[in-house]
């Protein structure tokens, strides 16, 4: 069984496997796509093959859209180059429920891949060619919150976008500066309407596109590389949208178990393309089930109907308020949580933690009696509901091979929107006391202890990629395993980190908590095993 065109036209073998093939002309569909393209993506990894393409393969079943979607890779070309176009912009969507059920379905709803390279004349004129269409009504984002940062971890604009302020629109080399070149080319183009919508996993995603967009045009427009009417026509809604959304769904790495199940049906070709950019990308992804989608209803050009297939559309304050219910207080602390005390007590799977009890408790605790009481309901989703998933469908599913490790990255980023703004809530209300909350500050007190880079049994392990993990280290580097310092070394050594609001989303000193978390600290440092005896005496 081969991952093409080709292959599929053996149907009754991919069926006999329990596959799902696209039930719908797929020459015709392409064909649609070429002509009057619909809808881009920018970002060509896992969670817009198991999310994104899904969506857009049950409204071409189901006849809301007649064209695919054209994606669209500006980091890592050989995405495209080595796994897309080889396998005719087919993937295979493996989802792992809770139940231990899989469901195999073939993706086949991309009708065309373009590497965003403005140094390939080709391809960049074919994107041109696209952003002039009229029928274009929408672009997504998943870049990572990263992609939408101009600067580095110091706040230094990156090189490549100082060079493309100065040069133009013509041939930039940085991600949002060929982004907006596009953009520059539907204005010339007519003014054309569309909507730049931000699917990426951080808050207000549709103000940091706007925010990089705009900065662009700005200093386009002051060095005179572009008409002065581009500005206002970013800045008109009715023209161009920058609608915020909240996204939920996980896509860990491809993982060996699936592969291997893939293989038993005969699939061919499974190997993994581990590009230059040390991208790990598969013919197929794996995901769980359960995913949400809720995007601020503005789109200038019109939409597909994704209501129908389980988008919510609304406005901006509830698609507001739901980031802020799942990332502050219904899934991202929780994670962050099992995350920093998976990685230290050894764990290499998410869901093998939901069957630690200490954890367990933890995270219980976090979620239902620090955090869901200062939660604004959305309406829409419900938080008590949505956490009752998370930690009884969704985090314990056996069949998803999500790490602590992966979600332990840039944790220094998270911190200060996971608990800074329930923290800061608690603050606010004055029939509620910081001092009422004790897993936050475990929390934060497990991850300085993870800072350290040496596991409860006294074992070094190399931390996940964080942009300022040296910096942070360098508040724990005169502690070690096995000597508890004094209250007032401990202090002297770590309060102007516990200071840092910028981390941490508060001052934790004046909010009252740096205390409790050195305490924590401090016990976790008694010597191997000493996390897990902190964990028992707090969490049961």
């Amino acid at each position: 069984m081969k991952l093409s065109d080709q292959g599929l036209q053996n149907k009754q073998e991919w069926i006999s496997k329990g596959y799902q093939l696209p039930a719908f002309d797929r020459s015709e569909m392409i064909a649609n796509t070429h002509k009057n393209p619909v809808w881009v993506h920018f970002g060509a990894g896992n969670i817009f093959r198991a999310f994104h393409a899904n969506l857009a393969q049950k409204a071409l079943e189901s006849g809301i859209m007649t064209s695919g979607i054209t994606v669209c890779e500006g980091f890592d070309y050989e995405i495209v180059e080595k796994q897309y176009r080889p396998h005719d912009d087919l993937s295979v969507l493996v989802t792992l429920k809770a139940d231990g059920s899989i469901e195999k379905t073939v993706i086949g709803s991309i009708g065309e891949s373009t590497i965003l390279d403005s140094e390939n004349e080709k391809e960049f004129a074919r994107q041109k060619e696209i952003f002039s269409a009229d029928s274009l009504q929408l672009c997504t984002f998943t870049v990572t919150e990263k992609g939408y940062s101009l600067v580095n971890g110091r706040g230094e604009q990156l090189p490549a976008v100082t060079a493309d302020f100065e040069a133009g629109p013509e041939k930039p080399q940085s991600y949002i500066g060929k982004v907006v070149s596009l953009l520059y080319t539907r204005y010339l183009a007519g003014k054309k309407k569309i909507a730049m919508v931000s699917t990426d996993n951080c808050s207000h995603n549709g103000e940091k596109l706007y925010n990089a967009v705009i900065a662009f045009a700005k200093a386009w427009a002051a060095a005179g590389k572009v008409e002065e009417g581009f500005l206002d026509y970013l800045n008109d809604e009715t023209l161009v949208s920058f609608p915020w959304s909240m996204i939920d769904k996980i896509t860990p790495r491809p993982d060996a178990s699936v592969e291997e199940i893939l293989r038993k049906d005969g699939l061919e070709d499974l190997d993994p393309v581990v590009t230059a950019k040390k991208t790990w990308v598969a013919p197929f992804v794996n995901a769980e089930e359960t995913e949400y989608l809720v995007i601020e209803d503005k789109f200038p050009n019109g939409r597909p109907a994704l209501e129908k297939t389980g988008v919510i559309f609304t406005d901006r304050d509830t698609v507001n308020k739901v980031e802020r219910m799942k990332v502050t207080t219904c899934l991202n602390p929780l994670h962050t949580a099992l995350a920093v005390y998976g990685c230290l007590l050894g764990y290499t799977k998410i869901s093998d933690e939901m069957k630690d009890q200490q954890l367990v408790n933890l995270v219980h605790t976090l979620g239902y009696k620090e955090g869901l009481p200062v939660v604004v309901n959305p309406g829409v989703l419900d938080p008590k509901e949505f956490i009752d998933t998370v930690l009884n469908v969704r985090i314990p599913n056996p069949f998803m091979p999500d790490t602590p490790q992966r979600i332990a990255t840039d944790t220094s980023q998270k911190l200060a929107i996971r608990y800074g703004e329930t923290i800061k809530s608690y603050i606010a209300d004055p029939q509620r006391k910081t001092s009422d909350l004790h897993m936050i500050p475990l929390v934060q007190a497990g991850w300085l202890r993870y800072l350290m880079a040496v596991d409860d049994q006294g074992k070094a392990f190399e931390p996940s990629p964080d942009p300022l993990l040296e910096d942070a280290q360098r508040y724990v580097k005169a502690f070690t395993l096995g000597t508890v310092p004094s209250e007032d070394e401990a202090k002297e050594k770590l309060l102007p980190l516990l200071k840092n609001a910028q981390i941490f989303g508060v001052d934790l000193e004046e909010a009252g908590l740096a205390d409790e978390v050195i305490r924590d600290f401090r016990e976790e440092l008694a010597g191997a095993g000493a996390v897990r005896k902190t964990l028992e005496k707090y969490c049961g």
